[in-house]
């Protein structure tokens, strides 16, 4: 075995150190970035200098690094999916793709990588397209700062920016995708980090993912999209740090939560949304220094939600803060900071002296008659949800801040 291995290094680094550099132009003796891959070895460069190729269906069956000089344009013409990566190790680089081809039964994308690992995709611009970078059972790779703009207008004849399928272990960062039908999309696609994207504007998520476990959502912005961000059927998912803002409409949220367990919201930022979380059938969840910023709600329970911490998190200015459709809860709010709390703290130690109850009645009450909402400045309003208050009848009794902040808390 050691020999072996010994041998397979021995006949990488000779196909390494013989790598050439194969220049594809107008004037050059190759002239399609198809015919190179055709003539280049295995670890061979490919430099496309700048000029526009109308090429589809090319075909990467080996590895090679293929960079764009100045972006050289290259042009699908509407006929079909443009590069498909088949091969292990293959890095593309620098290119501008257009024109992908638009079917009801396949789904073109202007980059796909199909059962490869150890590829780079990045710096490259994508418009005019169906799916923008497809991996497919792709693995140990990389989608690097790539600019991904659509011109989607209805979800039929649509696809998503960056769509993963049975792939793991792929970072995603740096990546900015807009006017397409999903920004990002996962399906059954574990261990990968979602880093640094910015995902706005889209059609209907700016992510979608499902089935997807272990992965990592850090430090993105996920901005004016249709229906906001759906997580839906995985476990053990870490989102920190994003932004969910002004998703807006009747069928819309910052975050949908359907079926998601033993997961972490840390740190993020849901403002100026229709609901800001909206759950349902989410266990063991910790949602902890978050901020809900000026939404209609800030956070939904629709039901089977069950051991969940909501914890010093900021609560501000939303019309209302919770809504609960059932009247038993196992689930512990403690320590956040409630804009609308309006009790004392006599002993000075930040901590008011009288529980928060932040289910209010008329909010139940908008649930079931949505028409009500109309009259959420009124002063009757305001005696019903002091009535339930001093006697909880239709809210759940013990769903309390004991602890709440008095002052915004700062991390």
């Amino acid at each position: 075995m050691k020999i072996k291995f010994i041998s397979f290094i021995a006949i990488f680094l000779a196909s390494f150190l013989h790598a050439q550099t194969i220049e594809v132009c107008e004037d050059c003796p190759v002239s399609k970035l198809n015919d190179a891959i055709k003539v280049a070895n295995s670890f061979d460069t490919i430099l496309v200098k700048k000029g526009t190729y109308k090429e589809h269906d090319i075909i990467v069956d080996k590895p090679l690094t293929i960079i764009g000089k100045n972006y050289p344009v290259i042009d699908g013409e509407l006929k079909g999916e443009i590069i498909t990566i088949v091969s292990d190790s293959v890095t593309v680089d620098g290119l501008f793709i257009i024109n992908v081809g638009t079917s009801y039964t396949e789904d073109y994308a202007a980059i796909r990588v199909k059962r490869g690992k150890h590829f780079v995709i990045q710096n490259l611009v994508l418009e005019k397209l169906f799916f923008g970078i497809y991996l497919e059972k792709a693995h140990h790779g990389k989608v690097f700062h790539n600019k991904i703009i659509g011109d989607a207008v209805e979800e039929y004849n649509s696809g998503n920016g960056i769509q993963l399928w049975y792939s793991k272990d792929i970072e995603i960062e740096h990546n900015f995708v807009e006017h397409v039908r999903d920004g990002i999309y996962l399906e059954f696609s574990d261990n990968c980090l979602i880093k640094n994207n910015v995902s706005a504007n889209n059609l209907r998520y700016g992510l979608h993912f499902m089935f997807s476990n272990d992965d990592l959502y850090q430090d993105n912005n996920f901005e004016n999209n249709g229906a906001g961000v759906a997580v839906m059927f995985s476990k053990r998912i870490k989102m920190y740090n994003n932004i969910f803002k002004e998703n807006w409409g009747t069928a819309s949220y910052g975050l949908l939560l359907k079926e998601i367990n033993d997961a972490e919201i840390k740190g993020n930022t849901f403002e100026e949304n229709t609901i800001g979380i909206n759950i349902e059938g989410s266990n063991r969840i910790t949602y902890l220094n978050n901020n809900f910023i000026n939404n209609g709600w800030a956070i939904k329970v629709r039901g089977a939600c069950y051991t969940n911490h909501f914890l010093s998190n900021n609560f501000l200015y939303n019309s209302f803060d919770i809504s609960y459709n059932s009247n038993i809860n196992d689930n512990l709010f403690d320590k956040n900071y409630w804009s609308n709390y309006t009790g004392y703290d006599l002993n000075k130690n930040g901590i008011g002296d009288v529980p928060y109850r932040p289910v209010k009645l008329f909010s139940y009450i908008v649930n079931r008659t949505p028409e009500t909402i109309i009259l959420l400045r009124s002063l009757f309003i305001d005696i019903i949800d002091f009535s339930e208050k001093v006697s909880p009848v239709f809210t759940p009794d013990n769903l309390l801040d004991n602890n709440p902040k008095i002052k915004k808390i700062e991390w």
